[in-house]
């Protein structure tokens, strides 16, 4: 029965995090650089397997988002690769103390980071977040259930088989990697149930998924919702610098959560801007969708509908506001924003730091594109996804946030009166 398959995957997953979380550093990162080398060696037999989901996704009428999510190729695979190698670089938090002090008897009270345990990962389309999450929580001394999406599933298959293989060969045990291998639907709602195995569900994917399972889950879920990304372009920006800004956030890669879909201008610079940005983007296959005042400076945009500003259109549809002041773009955002990263375009010191204090998404940037919103331009390695939920974690998720601290104490034999 499918209950007990699940019931038992997560229980060996729970098994295997006791013996992971006193694995050596120097073991692990051991075992993440021999998987980044297993992936490479694969690569032609990865792609193999991923052509079965681009020919189904294709059949199924998927977006050209979604296949592009999708997609793995050679430099998508030395990416993984990459992201494995990066991550055994990284300090392991694990045994961390992080403070340490001494109270008026002579305790000394301090407290140590340890993993979380184990970790359930739901996500959808994109395959390579199977090498990514694996990474990450095998570094943090965390076992990882993994459930990808039906339109991975080949891709997700092999990834994971690569992985495991690697495990077995280092002699750790191969439960610490578990992947979900059938496509019911109903696995997911079984998966949700395993409190007594799993410590933390990490939903990555599209609002309904994000959804379900928050709704549905007994576990703690960390959310990594929607990218409703916006950009203001401030009164006197630089325009060349905004231009420059707004295309990479847009056009570089329209289909994930990091992407621009709003895109707000002060009403001192949209004379000069809104035209000039309607023309460029334009010309590179985006379409606007404006308020009235962007409708009468650039004729080709569309009417903004409500709905247009809260949408993640991960393609290239923008929405166009003009604004009448910092003010109104902070309430904008405000109303509309999903929490995941902002971005200001402004000479303006005084406005660029009440844009940092004032807008309190996850990732808050100046003069810079959002599209740098991510664990490994951040230096993080390879994320675990972007939480948009300020508990326990908030924005790119790195190894330390796959960890949690326990108190230590160390006494001379000293007893409460």
């Amino acid at each position: 029965m499918l209950q007990d398959e699940i019931k038992q995957l997560a229980k060996e997953a729970r098994e295997a995090s006791r013996t992971l979380a006193q694995v050596s550093t120097t073991a692990k990162n051991d075992l993440l650089k021999g998987m980044a080398d297993a992936l490479v060696a694969a690569t032609t037999a990865l792609c193999a397997e991923n052509a079965k989901d681009l020919q189904a996704g294709k059949e199924k009428g998927l977006s050209d988002a979604m296949i592009d999510r999708l997609r793995l190729d050679e430099a998508r695979i030395l990416g993984m690769a990459d992201g494995l190698r990066e991550v055994a670089e990284l300090p392991d938090p694990v045994g961390e103390i992080t403070g340490m002090w001494r109270r008026p008897n002579g305790i000394q009270v301090g407290r140590m980071r340890i993993p979380l345990g184990v970790i359930g990962i739901i996500y959808e389309s994109r395959p390579n977040v199977t090498a990514d999450a694996a990474g990450l929580c095998l570094k943090s001394g965390n076992a990882v259930v993994l459930r990808g999406g039906s339109e991975a599933i080949h891709s997700n298959r092999a990834i994971a088989g690569v992985l495991k293989g690697v495990l077995a060969a280092k002699g750790l045990p191969s439960g610490a990697l578990q992947l979900v291998g059938t496509t019911d639907r109903a696995a997911v709602t079984e998966l949700l149930k395993q409190e007594e195995y799993i410590d933390l569900i990490i939903p990555r994917g599209g609002e309904g998924l994000i959804r379900f399972v928050s709704e549905n889950s007994r576990i703690p879920v960390i959310k990594h919702y929607k990218g409703v990304c916006h950009t203001f372009v401030d009164a006197d920006a630089d325009l060349d610098m905004a231009e420059k800004i707004c295309v990479n956030a847009k056009v570089q890669r329209p289909g994930v959560c990091n992407a621009m879909e709003t895109l707000l201008i002060h009403k001192d610079a949209a004379e000069a801007f809104v035209p000039r940005i309607a023309r460029v983007l334009g010309g590179l296959g985006v379409e606007l969708r404006g308020c009235p005042e962007t409708c009468r400076l650039a004729p080709g945009a569309t009417p903004a509908q409500d709905e247009d500003w809260g949408a993640e259109y991960l393609d290239l549809i923008l929405a166009v506001k003009v604004v009448d002041s910092l003010d109104a773009a902070v309430e904008h955002i405000q109303k509309y924003s999903s929490l995941h990263t902002e971005v200001i375009v402004t000479r303006d010191y005084a406005n660029s730091q009440r844009f940092l204090r004032e807008v309190n998404s996850s990732v808050v940037m100046v003069n810079a594109s959002s599209r740098f919103s991510d664990g490994n331009q951040f230096g993080l390695g390879a994320e675990i996804g972007i939480s948009t939920t300020k508990l326990h974690s908030f924005g790119p998720m790195g190894l330390e946030d796959l960890t949690t601290r326990k108190f230590i104490v160390f006494g001379e034999g000293q007893v409460r009166e």
